[in-house]
This record gives structure tokens, sequence and C-alpha cells, in this order.
């Protein structure tokens, strides 16, 4: 029998030996992780609630509809305030269809976070996977790791810097920045897709979005227009019988159509970004808004089934086609803040005379025409006060160029709209359009004391 002896050489070596197959072996398993491949994360935003706010829930639910051929139910994440589906004005109670004619959209829809848990807070915490920061509802969150993809889409009430939720604070660009920034140095995601509906909805990436971050977001509108209503009273084709508000969004109708009709195998992100740019564009009386593209124009070479899993389905190519025939027959547009009015008007003008309905209707309309008024009203007289009659306008008016943030004090801004909503009520979604002009407040110097007084003045005993 053999021995060795087993000298300090000997087991210095076989140390070295040892350490070398841990390397080795530690090397291997990250390799290994890293070729492993990622899970789909999704996150649907609703922000608004209130029957002639239909749309908004209608297009989520028929975004989950599209996702969930790919995506298992643990990783979709749905915030909806769910009020419509059982509204009293439903023609079809505990239905949502999101086109003329469409199929239920809200069967089996998952129902994570609603009323008063559709916050901003909620928002940032599932976005950030954050178990602990979520308050109500299922409590899911985006638990990503570095090889995940994710797809974020919001739709709602927009302006400059902002975007609507019905309870709570709203989500400002800025805020949402730092959000997706702490995503990103966590390196909990490999690649991340934003789609947003809402009016001056490019003014949440303008200027703040940073190409080396892995993030391609669209908008459906610049950082200064409105976006559109589609599928509305009025329009051609008419929505069923009975429905007195738009169905659906210009934008988001536009890619989630174009989802339906394609292989998401076989289409790219860019190339569903140009079909959703073409459909959504502005025509020749003012109708429709220039979706924009920012962050990692390079992401848009991946096919959507990289965010949307494999989500084709051959039973509704034919409805898709004829989707498609629809978008581009509209004869008439609504602007995003002009959709309530167009519900109130048509429910007012449906109602039988004389009845307790017709009442009820012109008191709504007779509501929404004072609000809209008192916004107009109010943040004129308050830019006289501040500029001086010559001035305001051009002050209150003012855009910055493309690429430039439309404010430069984050913690100005955000002070002058709670001291505005202190003296003059929350902001209407109407009222939402002069957020700009509060930016331009802060970027012209004005103190806070300052602006204090001048919406007391104004707005005190007028609300």
């Amino acid at each position: 029998m053999t021995t060795f002896a087993t000298t300090p050489t000997t087991l210095l070596l076989i140390a070295l030996l040892f350490f070398n197959s841990i390397i080795a072996k530690k090397q291997w398993v990250s390799h290994a992780n890293a070729d492993q491949p990622g899970k789909r994360w999704a996150l649907l935003v609703a922000g608004s609630n209130g029957y002639d706010n239909y749309r908004h829930q209608a297009d989520v639910c028929h975004a989950y509809q599209i996702l969930r051929k790919g995506i298992p139910d643990e990783n979709i994440i749905v915030f909806m305030y769910d009020d419509i589906a059982f509204d009293p004005d439903n023609p079809r109670p505990g239905i949502i269809i999101n086109k003329p004619g469409g199929a239920d959209v809200y069967q089996g829809v998952p129902k994570d976070y609603t009323g008063k848990d559709v916050n901003s807070v909620n928002f940032y915490a599932a976005i950030l996977g954050n178990k602990s920061g979520v308050t109500g509802g299922s409590g899911k969150v985006i638990d990503s790791g570095p090889n995940d993809h994710i797809f974020i889409y919001y739709t709602d009430h927009g302006a400059a810097g902002m975007l609507g939720m019905p309870m709570g604070d709203y989500i400002y660009s800025n805020d949402l920045m730092d959000v997706l920034k702490r995503k990103h140095e966590a390196k909990s995601y490999k690649s991340m897709v934003i789609y947003v509906e809402a009016c001056e909805s490019g003014s949440m990436f303008e200027g703040l979005l940073p190409e080396n971050m892995n993030i391609y977001a669209t908008t459906a509108s610049n950082a200064t227009e409105d976006s559109w209503a589609a599928y509305c009273p009025g329009q051609s084709p008419t929505p069923h019988t009975g429905y007195d508000t738009c169905l659906g969004d210009l934008y988001s109708v536009a890619w989630m159509e174009d989802s339906d009709k394609h292989d998401s195998s076989k289409e790219t992100l860019n190339q569903q970004y140009h079909t959703v740019r073409r459909r959504t564009s502005v025509d020749k009386v003012g109708y429709g808004s220039h979706v924009m593209l920012y962050g990692n124009e390079s992401i848009g070479n991946n096919f959507l089934n990289t965010y949307f899993g494999n989500s084709s389905d051959d039973n509704n190519n034919e409805s898709s086609v004829k989707s498609t025939h629809i978008i581009s027959s509209l004869a008439n547009g609504v602007s995003q803040r002009d959709a309530s009015l167009l519900h109130y008007w048509y429910k007012f003008q449906n109602a039988p005379y004389g009845s307790r309905e017709k009442m009820e209707a012109s008191e709504r309309l007779e509501d929404e025409i004072l609000s809209r008024r008192h916004a107009d009203n109010s943040i004129n007289q308050i830019g006289e006060l501040l500029f001086g009659e010559a001035k305001s306008s051009r002050v209150l008016n003012r855009i910055r160029g493309h690429g430039q943030s439309f404010v430069d004090d984050w913690n100005c801004f955000k002070k002058y709209v709670k001291i505005y909503e202190k003296h003059c009520k929350r902001m209407s979604r109407y009222g939402m359009k002069y957020t700009q002009a509060l930016a331009n407040i802060c970027n012209a110097g004005i103190t806070m004391d300052q602006m204090d007084q001048a919406c007391l003045q104004t707005c005190v005993g007028s609300t």
C-alpha cells in the first residue's frame, strides 16, 4: 500500500485546488443564472373612477385579457377602482366592453387594488416590489429579478408633470422617475416597457428619462397636448344602445387592437409603436395626438412576446381587423378633458322629458360646466394678481422647448398645487390642464406667500 507524506507544500497545493474548484463552481452557477430565462411581470393601472370615466377601466380590463394569455395571474397586478361594472348607468350590469359590439373584458380580471387602495403609494410600492409598503389589496407586487421583463400600462387623466389617481396624491413625474431609478439600481429587471395614456403624458418623461436605464416608454401625447377618447356617443360607429359614455381611448385601443390582431412573437415593439402612432396621429381637423417615444429605443427591436407573452389568439383576428376599420372611420374626436362633459350632455339629452332623470342629468351637466368655468376664471385671476393683466397670459402659457423638463423646482411645483387646491378646491379633470401655468408661476420666482395670497384672494368664498 502506497502512502503519501502530507508536507506543507502538499497541503498548500490541496488547498489551492480546493479553492479553485469552489471559484469555478460559483462562476458556473453565476453563468447558469445569467442564462436563465426571465419572468414576465405586468402592472396595469386605471387611475380614475366614475361612470363618466368608463373608458379607463375598460382599457385596463382589455389589457388584462391580452396579457393573461402569456403571463400567469400571479405576475399581473391590476389597479382599478372597480365601480363601473355594476354602476346603475351601465346598460349591461357586470359587463365591461372596450369597443362597440365588443366582448366582455371584465370577466376574470384580478381585483388586486380597488377603491381607496388605488393610490400612488401602493403604485410605487408595487413597482419596487416592496410588499411591506402596500396597504390593503392583494399585496401583490413586482417581485422581479435581474433577468425579468416588466410591462407597465397606465390610463387616466394627466397634466403637465403628473398623472391622476382616484385617491390620495397625484403621481408626479419626478417621483415616478425616482422610483424607476431605484428599481434600476436594485438590478431587479432586465428591461422595462411603459405605455401611458393621458393628456400631456409626454411630460412624464420629457427631459427626465435617461437612455441607460433599459426602459422603453411610449405616451399617448406629447408634453403639451391632450390625448383623445374613442368610441364615444355621437361618433361613428355609435356605441351600443344605452351607452352614453366613451368606451375606450384612442392610443389605448390602437395598441390593444393591434396586439389582438398580431402574433406577439412576430411583431416588435417598434413596429407596434409606428402602427399606433399612425392611428393616433393628428388628422386634418385636429383630432388625435402625437404618440411619443422615450428612453432606450434599442429595446424596441424586441418582440412583443418578451413583455406580453405569447398573446396571439386566432379567434380574435377577425374582430380585430374590423376594429382597425372602426378606428380609422371615427368621424369626430373627443378630448379626454371633454369626455365627461359629453357624457353628461348625452345623459341629459336622452332622459325622458319632465322626468327625475332629466332633472338630475341637468344638475350634473350644470355642475360640470360651472366647475370648468371656475377652473378657467380662477387661474386667470391668480395670474393677473401675480403678473398684471398685460403680462399674465404670456407667463402662464409659456412652453419650454423639446427635451426640457417643464419645471425647475419640483418642490415648489408640488407646494403650489397644494396651495391652489387648499383655497380653490381639488383640481377637476378639466382643471388639471392648468398645471403648466402653476409650473410657470414657480419658474417665474413667485414666493410661497405671494401664491398663497393670490389663491386666497381669488377663491375663498367663490368655490
